[in-house]
């Protein structure tokens, strides 16, 4: 019987090399294939703050990861997504900072870059697979009774990025393997180590890109007033896209008896407001732009858990649908810090319902 073939996104690191080593081991032929993203146009200074970015000239060079990949026993296959993540992620990034809102590139790039693009131009390319992978900590089972293909928590809650996928499609979840979604780090390090794979040491990735945003943006100045809650001019900023939700340092200020932060970003007045860190809490958000991983919503109304960014603990909420497929929700305890931009992502204990943007 022929061994079914799985493209496998390898980047380099050590999560996505154990996965190449986890699925050869369960019988598989792999190939690994990796993006490639980094625009030598873009205006941003080289430094050693690169390192270890998604989005970065390091990653132009993928002699280590062909390296890796032969190590592995493994096809490589270079793809080229550089256009498409520069008008999808990057042409996006710089649309909501110059709205005032905070957003997380790599959402979009998971959903519409690494599970969208990067197989449909493999097979593009002519190579046949029969199920994409990645390294990432996730599950996905198929629920018996409703034939849905369900997005869960990893394992090691610790680890896990199901927030990242929340906006994957039945589709794509239909094809996807996560061989990583049962294990702890140290297993994974484990597994690459004996393997034999220099990266099982390997630090992670910390961020899509570990440089001044400012670089990224590359916005003309476009001086503002930052202002109380109350609408006194206190100081001046030269662009409302740097500043976020509850930034402390660097505003400017002073004579204040109690610490000031920022607690709304007014685009439309080109004004940054600040107030005392309570200002920062709120029971309730909107969310649009909604993506439900089973294709609709469990409810109309409906209880669950949700995070209002990756590292947030999830908090109970209830959850009300409008006609317009937008979302908003009331917590029960009010949250710090809901960043318009950022993802709520919703849960039903290790089960990802869906998200959307919050506005």
């Amino acid at each position: 019987m022929e061994k079914e073939t799985i493209l496998l996104g390898l980047s380099g690191g050590v999560d996505s090399a154990a996965a190449a080593v986890l699925l050869k081991q369960q019988g598989y032929r792999v190939i690994g294939a990796t993006m490639l993203i980094w625009d030598p146009s873009l205006p941003v200074p080289a430094g050693p703050y690169q390192k270890n970015a998604c989005l970065s000239p390091d990653k132009e060079d993928v002699s280590e990861i062909e390296n890796l990949a032969r190590k592995l026993g493994i096809e490589f296959l270079p793809v080229d997504c550089r256009q498409q993540y520069r008008q999808t992620v990057l042409d996006n990034f710089r649309q909501e900072y110059a709205c005032g809102r905070t957003p997380n590139p790599c959402v979009l790039c998971n959903s519409v870059i690494k599970f969208g693009v990067l197989p449909a131009a493999a097979k593009a390319q002519g190579v046949a697979f029969d199920k994409f992978a990645t390294g990432h900590y996730a599950r996905v089972e198929k629920d018996s009774q409703t034939g849905k293909y369900l997005l869960k928590r990893a394992k090691d809650l610790s680890r896990d990025q199901s927030y990242f996928l929340h906006r994957l499609t039945q589709n794509q979840l239909s094809q996807v393997l996560f061989p990583l979604g049962e294990m702890t780090k140290p297993e994974i390090r484990e597994v690459a180590r004996q393997a034999g794979l220099a990266v099982a040491d390997k630090e992670d990735s910390q961020d899509f890109y570990c440089g001044d945003y400012n670089a990224l943006l590359n916005f003309p100045n476009q001086p503002g007033d930052i202002v109380t809650l109350d609408g006194k001019k206190v100081s001046r900023h030269n662009g409302i896209w740097g500043y976020t939700i509850g930034k402390r340092k660097g505003l400017g200020i002073s004579g204040f008896k109690t610490p000031m932060y920022v607690v709304r970003i007014d685009a439309p007045n080109n004004q940054v407001v600040i107030g005392p860190k309570e200002a920062l809490y709120s029971k309730t958000l909107q969310a649009d732009h909604v993506s439900w991983v089973a294709g609709e919503p469990p409810a109309e109304n409906f209880g669950c858990d949700i995070k209002i960014r990756n590292l947030h603990v999830p908090a109970k909420a209830q959850v009300t649908v409008g006609e317009d497929g937008s979302f908003s929700a009331e917590f029960e305890e009010p949250q710090l810090s809901v960043t318009a931009g950022q993802s709520a992502v919703l849960y039903d204990g290790d089960i990802v319902l869906g998200g959307g943007i919050i506005k």
